[in-house]
């Protein structure tokens, strides 16, 4: 099936995957927009399995604090270069892990990544970090974390 640049740009925009990719998966899917979007969350996620290996040996901290002013979280996230640190795309997550946090209050690394991510329950925070992986094409690590709350 021959798919119109439109419906693969519509697909770039919801998925920040490839022109190449998104031309792929709508063609396996004969232009079917969700089950594309499948397509390229497993991709992703098989991307991710490949580089979780890699070292981190960069990466940022995040904060957020509450309009209040009485709740705060501090988010450590790794990656393997300062370059990926710097992205937009980092830059986001590392922001809605940090508001998960002070929202959720997880008590260790491994239960804030098993948990629902609070802006989409369809999604748990690891395939969150798994689908900036396969965006980013680098390990991605949330070292450490701490909620603040007065």
């Amino acid at each position: 099936m021959k798919v119109k640049i439109e419906d693969i740009k519509r697909l770039r925009e919801k998925t920040d995957a490839g022109i190449a990719d998104c031309r792929q998966a709508l063609e396996e899917t004969n232009g079917k927009m969700d089950e594309a979007i499948k397509i390229l969350r497993k991709k992703g996620i098989e991307k991710a399995a490949k580089k979780s290996e890699r070292e981190v040996k960069a990466g940022r901290v995040f904060s957020y604090i509450h309009h209040t002013g009485r709740l705060g979280s501090l988010v450590a996230l790794a990656c393997e270069t300062d370059f990926v640190a710097k992205t937009d795309h980092f830059q986001n997550l590392g922001k809605e892990l940090s508001l998960h946090v002070a929202s959720a209050k997880p008590a260790t690394v491994d239960e804030l990544l098993d948990q629902e991510y609070v802006r989409d329950a369809s999604k748990k925070i690891s395939e969150l970090i798994q689908e900036t992986v396969g965006v980013l094409g680098e390990n991605i690590l949330v070292t450490d974390f701490k909620v603040v709350v007065i």
